[in-house]
């Protein structure tokens, strides 16, 4: 019994220590030196205080600001509730939510050019995505513009300056952060009057 005992605990407590202490602390301590901002969270910070993370999507309702995509996570953007609307094309629900969705923006927004663009009416599968696509984020420059007092060609240059590329050159599609254009309006132009301020979080 001791010959077959002694030796199973001996590994046990080897595994337990390589996989379970050894292992987790040279991970944590990599990534921590490596790459130090992202591990802890990708935190955007605005006068000192953390507003938000660069990974994780949040409301903003205000005229004067990009909006993000729907979120069905939750009651919307809720990082403990991630996950999509689970809708599929036959939905009547999906289509009806879709046309409610495309006639607020389209009221909204009356200058704006072309249809809607589906980002913004459709969820993404995790309900927080952080980004937009270079022309989700062009159609809403006309809203934001007339609600800061500005020309569009402003509000353009500012979403231009924040477009992401592929990563590598080659994984995934060219992109803008919404947090990080929108403090950069408020930066640039400042806050647009109370009417527009975002929904959930002041990004300044």
């Amino acid at each position: 019994m001791r010959e077959t005992l002694l030796p199973a605990l001996r590994v046990t407590l080897l595994t337990l220590l390589l996989t379970g202490l050894a292992y987790p602390l040279l991970v944590t301590g990599l990534a921590q030196g490596l790459f130090g901002w992202r591990a802890e969270g990708s935190l955007v910070t605005s006068d000192l205080l953390v507003v938000g993370s660069e990974l994780i999507g949040q409301p903003f309702a205000g005229a004067g600001y990009l909006q993000p995509r729907p979120s069905a996570a939750g009651q919307g953007w809720d990082a403990l509730a991630s996950g999509g609307s689970n809708l599929g094309p036959t939905s009547k629900a999906l289509r009806e939510r879709v046309a409610a969705a495309a006639g607020r923006l389209r009221a909204e927004n009356p200058d704006a050019p072309g249809e809607v663009p589906a980002e913004l009416v459709t969820t993404s599968g995790s309900g927080l995505d952080p980004h937009l696509g270079p022309a989700a984020a062009r159609w809403q420059v006309p809203r934001i513009a007339r609600a800061r007092a500005l020309e569009p060609s402003r509000v353009e240059a500012v979403i231009q300056e924040h477009l992401e590329g592929r990563d590598l050159g080659f994984l995934g599609e060219p992109r803008v952060n919404v947090l990080r254009v929108n403090l950069a309006l408020d930066r640039r132009f400042g806050a647009p009057a109370r009417s527009g301020q975002p929904a959930a979080a002041d990004p300044r």
